[in-house]
């Protein structure tokens, strides 16, 4: 397919603000209390799995300027191989956007939850797991739309 062929469908937020409005009061419930770092590292790590440039492009930047290093941003694909460069408790966090993300085999396996639960109170957990649902709908409106990287 070439570049032609991939351009632009809509902008989905101008036909239907309302929804926009909604997705990101979601966003900021959901990340509320989280570590911002941990955040953007989720949602790198969603978008790499979906494939959705637009995400990747604004969330390395986002995750950057909250702070992160470019060993970190650049290891995040291969972050199981990569020991000793993200906590347990970011290894926990990116093997649930995985597991949810993917969900292999229709669920997410019950050790990749308890391992995310021995990390997380409670209400982060339901926290983190809202910002894995809701950085998968954005990557999924902005693949599908065809949203253009670098234009926020």
């Amino acid at each position: 397919m070439t570049a032609e062929e991939r351009s632009p469908r809509m902008d989905l937020f101008h036909v239907a603000p309302d929804v926009y409005q909604a997705m990101s009061a979601l966003e900021r419930a959901a990340k509320k209390g989280l570590d911002p770092v941990l955040t953007e590292l989720v949602k790198i790590r969603a978008s790499q799995l979906n494939h959705c440039a637009f995400c990747l492009d604004m969330h390395v930047r986002d995750a950057r300027a909250a702070g992160e290093t470019e060993e970190r941003v650049y290891l995040l694909s291969a972050w199981e191989e990569a020991a000793g460069v993200y906590t347990e408790r970011e290894r926990a966090a990116l093997a649930l956007t995985e597991a949810v993300t993917v969900l292999t085999d229709g669920f997410v396996p019950d050790a990749v939850y308890e391992r995310a639960a021995e990390h997380f109170s409670e209400e982060e957990l339901a926290r983190l797991i809202s910002v894995i649902l809701t950085i998968n709908s954005w990557n999924r409106i902005a693949v599908t739309t065809r949203m253009v990287p670098g234009r926020r």
